[in-house]
């Protein structure tokens, strides 16, 4: 199994303490907390995009540019890149740079992206985003798998022996489809031939399970090798300790201020106890072999190979939460990556000869794995 850290870019006041930190040092604790995802060992580093509040995750390429600076080894994802907001054009080429520039790093989670607001600023319906969404990913394909592409869209001009550049470092870059409640997105995966990547942080396990179950369906209607078929989840939450109590002790303030969030907001919260949330949802909160076990039972209906913790303190002490991820890697992450398999595909650079002497020593080189083909 493989572990990402995950970040949304929340900025919005503390849930527990209500200070809310200026812009450049949330951008520079998202950083830190990349650059410490890599040497804790986790396996790639996520970050999200939004166009409205509370995040300021609207330009992930240029954070996730940043980090591949600062990182060497840590492949980066986008969670998710919003599609059906953006011109497949442009995403394209920014996207086969900063692959370029991480040395072949880069894996991209897609999907249509949530949010009103949003929609309303780039001037996307809903009943249009999933079209959107389909049609900017069938341009990407082509741009990053052909030297000149001609193809007619509704959402934006027709290409022409349209030529865009860089072409991305691996051929191609590995692309996810993002998941939480709609079949399209599932079913867009599976006709392609791509791993899929269960939201699975909302509500309990069974209607995440079941568009897992559609996705495998659907995958062998479209001719695919049933042993190829790839998901990750998401998790809702995440704090370890040596002991449950001492994990659920330390997180009520958190859950509280999540619980507070939903009364100012006017919301139902689905869980409405923090005992219920440890219970039903795929938050991972307790001893590290809870934590185990837990992985195991959503593993048993979801069959992922790759799992999401929260990369950010949320609400903990920073301390609190960084002696969390190294008890993590040291005791649980060991114990899923024998007792669960890695993906059915090599983690590294796809479609990349070996790097040389030189780029391997380079600052902020990498030395690649070859021969890949996603």
């Amino acid at each position: 199994m493989k572990f990402l850290a995950i970040t949304l870019i929340v900025h919005a006041p503390d849930p527990v303490t209500g200070v809310q930190k200026p812009t450049t040092e949330r951008f520079r604790e998202v950083i830190d907390n990349a650059v410490l995802a890599e040497r804790l060992g986790f396996d790639g580093f996520g970050v999200g995009e939004r166009h409205e509040r509370p995040f300021i995750s609207s330009s992930p390429p240029v954070v996730l540019g940043h980090i591949a600076a600062l990182t060497s080894r840590i492949r980066l994802f986008t969670a998710v890149t919003t599609l059906s907001l953006l011109d497949p054009v442009r995403a394209a080429e920014d996207y086969a740079t900063l692959d370029h520039l991480s040395g072949g790093r880069l894996d991209l989670i897609i999907g249509k992206g949530n949010g009103t607001a949003q929609r309303e600023l780039f001037q996307v319906t809903p009943e249009d985003q999933w079209d959107r969404n389909a049609e900017s990913y069938e341009l990407f394909r082509q741009i990053w798998r052909q030297d000149r592409v001609t193809a007619k869209a509704r959402f934006r001009p027709e290409l022409t022996e349209a030529e865009v550049w860089p072409r991305p470092l691996q051929q191609p870059i590995r692309v996810w489809h993002g998941s939480a409640t709609s079949k399209e997105s599932v079913d867009l995966a599976a006709r392609y031939g791509d791993p899929l990547f269960s939201a699975n942080v909302t509500n309990p396990i069974e209607p995440y399970a079941e568009l897992v179950r559609h996705y495998r369906e659907r995958w062998e209607h479209y001719g695919h090798d049933p042993a190829l078929a790839t998901v990750g989840a998401g998790s809702a939450g995440f704090h370890t300790a040596r002991s449950s109590q001492r994990a659920v002790a330390a997180y009520r303030p958190v859950f509280e201020g999540y619980l507070a969030f939903h009364r100012r907001a006017g919301l139902e919260p689905v869980f409405t106890s923090l005992e219920d949330f440890v219970e039903r949802s795929s938050a991972l909160i307790g001893s590290p072999q809870q934590i185990i076990e837990k992985v195991h039972r959503y593993h048993e209906q979801l069959g992922h190979t790759v799992l999401h913790v929260q990369a950010e303190a949320g609400g903990l002490q920073d301390a609190e939460h960084r002696a969390s991820l190294e008890l993590f890697q040291a005791e649980i992450a060991p114990v899923l990556r024998r007792e669960i398999p890695d993906p059915p595909w090599p983690w590294g650079p796809v479609g990349v000869a070996p790097a040389g002497p030189a780029a391997a020593s380079a600052p902020g080189g990498t030395a690649f794995d070859g021969g890949l083909t996603g």
